[in-house]
């Protein structure tokens, strides 16, 4: 694997010399004399406008190039992934961040068996975390399928009529979390789950391992619909994995100035999912965040360091848990703030910012994190967009900073819920359809891309990491009772220790 861990004279892109002479209109002397909220707005502004779409897109390029190269994916951690931490790599090696690759391990679900047979059809279904598997073989049955509606297969009435004892249900996904579709099947007999999805795309999730008794597993909306016109059909299903230790690695990009004992941090994973390039799901973040980097420059005149991270294993293992357990406590206090990156480019996308400070009824993060929520809120709002409250869907970064205590907070285009009424009326696009329709699938590729929207998402990313650079005072002020100075030295500097950590299998729930 070329680049990992080990020195190289890597030759200094033209793109590094340009970041210079955007950092000299950005960031003056009297930019570094005061770091007001004034002064982080302008930095915040003129990094906003030297991040064009246009360079994003050529890094979008050389993602789906080195998805065409390697079987059409970038998963971790097949050869795809090697070659995108490369890129990157070399990219803020060339600009002359300080650049640490941190090696970590995880337990990779590796399939032994995926296989459903009904009626004819052979379909290969994701079998969902934490499902006990089927025996060698797998489990037949008849299929029984649950009457669709907005709530399918998440209350027993839902089974009222139907024969499942012993039977494989198909239930339509939406409405509750996999986890409750999985007991309330379970309870009325049913020896399988079958959740196909309510978009044509694929479909992960995952149940919760300590209460799941029966298989579950997921479908390609298209296979699910198909199924559902074949009821009573005499169904085999054998899924069947087992989890390797596998080796993935961090990708850490550090300026060399502004304080290390109040470092800004902004984060995206850097791998697809098996069978997508995953161009928006998260190849549009990784180009944006990696084109800031390259902007701001790695010598800005700056108050605060600004540390960009691309995490590894991030699908079903986050990279970041392992980056966070290797951090001492003094270089867990030295995060000031971290700002999660997640598809911000999607085709029918939208504009959601993660909820910080839980007024819309969706939880709260740390201290700090409202006023994040609040600075993205402001950006967009002096732009005419409106924005509207999001959690992550699922595991990732932006929960273990959060679980970390660390102010967060970030950006989100939309996925596999499907756009209302209200919201194409005010953001554009098609209502009835998934902010990404392809996500998860072959599609999600470079002509899959809005980039009006990825342009606009990556301005305020830009703004954002910007503004904080040069101060994170109305951020930190709420958190500060409970944070006490850390002492700054090369490990705080490098942002991590030279220990490898595990991770355990992290996904979506709903």
């Amino acid at each position: 694997m070329s680049g990992h861990g080990g020195r190289r004279a890597w030759r200094r892109p033209a793109a590094a010399a340009a970041a210079a002479a955007v950092l000299a209109a950005v960031a003056g002397p009297a930019a570094a004399a005061n770091a007001g909220g004034s002064t982080a707005r302008q930095l915040g502004e003129r990094l906003a406008r030297a991040v064009t779409v246009d360079r994003i897109h050529r890094h979008l390029v050389a993602l789906q190039r080195i998805a065409d190269r390697n079987g059409g994916d970038r998963a971790d951690p097949t050869p795809g992934f090697r070659e995108s931490l490369d890129y990157v790599a070399r990219a803020v090696r060339g600009a002359g961040f300080h650049v640490t690759v941190q090696p970590f391990t995880y337990d990779r679900t590796v399939v032994d068996a995926a296989v459903l047979a009904a009626g004819g059809h052979q379909i290969v279904p994701h079998h969902m975390f934490g499902s006990p598997p089927t025996p060698v073989g797998g489990v037949t049955g008849r299929l029984a399928v649950v009457p669709p509606d907005a709530t399918t297969g998440c209350e027993a009435a839902d089974y009222a009529g139907l024969d499942v004892v012993g039977a494989l249900v198909l239930i339509r996904r939406g409405g509750c979390t996999f986890a409750q579709k999985e007991q309330v099947a379970a309870a009325a007999g049913a020896i399988a789950a079958v959740v196909y999805n309510n978009s044509p795309g694929p479909m992960g999730g995952a149940v919760d391992p300590l209460t799941a008794r029966i298989p579950t597993v997921g479908l390609v909306g298209v296979d699910g619909a198909a199924l559902a016109a074949l009821p009573g059909v005499e169904v085999t299903l054998d899924v069947r994995d087992h989890l390797e230790t596998t080796v993935s690695y961090n990708l850490l990009a550090q300026t060399r100035t502004g304080r290390t004992d109040n470092v800004v941090m902004a984060g995206a994973h850097l791998d697809s999912i098996p069978g997508t390039p995953g161009i928006n799901e998260n190849g549009s973040s990784v180009a944006a965040l990696l084109e800031t980097a390259l902007r701001l420059g790695s010598a800005p005149r700056v108050r605060n360091a600004v540390r960009f991270a691309w995490w590894g294993a991030d699908w079903a293992n986050t990279g970041s848990a392992a980056y966070l357990t290797a951090l001492g406590v003094d270089e867990r206090r030295a995060v000031a703030l971290y700002l999660e990156f997640e598809a911000i480019g999607s085709l029918n996308g939208g504009y959601f910012v993660y909820d910080g400070d839980g007024s819309s009824g969706l939880g709260s993060g740390p201290a700090g994190s409202g006023r994040i929520e609040q600075d993205f809120v402001d950006y967009f709002a002096r732009r005419g967009i409106p924005t509207e409250p999001t959690n992550y869907p699922g595991r990732g970064a932006y929960s273990d900073f959060i679980e970390a205590g660390v102010p967060t907070g970030g950006l989100f285009a939309g996925l596999f819920l499907f756009k209302s009424e209200a919201q194409a009326a005010k953001w554009g696009g098609a209502a009835g359809i998934p902010f990404d329709p392809n996500n998860h699938g072959p599609q999600d590729n470079l002509g899959n891309i809005n980039r009006r929207v990825l342009d606009r998402n990556a301005d305020a990313m830009a703004f954002a990491v910007g503004g904080y650079a040069m101060s994170t005072a109305q951020v930190t002020s709420t958190a500060q009772a409970d944070r006490v100075p850390a002492q700054a030295g090369p490990a705080v500097a490098a942002g991590l220790r030279t220990s490898a950590a595990t991770t355990t299998p992290k996904g979506p729930t709903a």
